[in-house]
């Protein structure tokens, strides 16, 4: 056994994710969910690693021109369009909109199309 070396990096890396997730009001299978996505995507995987260090975005991670911090900011309108407050109350999850950042950005890079057609759409009624 003396050949073998073991990276607990990544188990390090789940368990800090679990707690974001537990923090951010999510269910264990969602976090598992999202593992599932980030981790085998290798540019994701280290933005959340930066994420994890930093509490901010590095921005590396790059679908058709969007960032994580423009669906960071993207969840951000949905949330605030949803609670119809038009600001970040006390009451909004922030660490809940960068995990789900995270989650679109994955969902974005299978199916671009998809995500572009609902970011052009915009608000509707309330757009201004």
């Amino acid at each position: 056994m003396a050949g073998i070396i073991y990276d607990s990096s990544r188990i390090k890396a789940y368990e800090n994710l679990k707690a974001l997730c537990k923090f951010a009001g999510e269910t264990q299978e969602w976090c598992d969910m999202l593992w599932q996505e980030i981790a085998p995507d290798t540019e994701l995987y280290r933005e959340l690693l930066y994420y994890m260090r930093n509490n901010s975005l590095a921005d590396k991670v790059n679908c058709c021109g969007y960032t994580l911090t423009d669906l960071y900011v993207w969840q951000m309108d949905r949330y605030n369009l949803f609670h119809d407050t038009g600001k970040n109350t006390a009451q909004c999850r922030k660490v809940d909109m960068v995990l789900r950042a995270f989650d679109t950005m994955a969902q974005m890079k299978k199916n671009p199309e998809t995500y572009l057609k609902r970011f052009e759409e915009g608000r509707g009624m309330d757009q201004l």
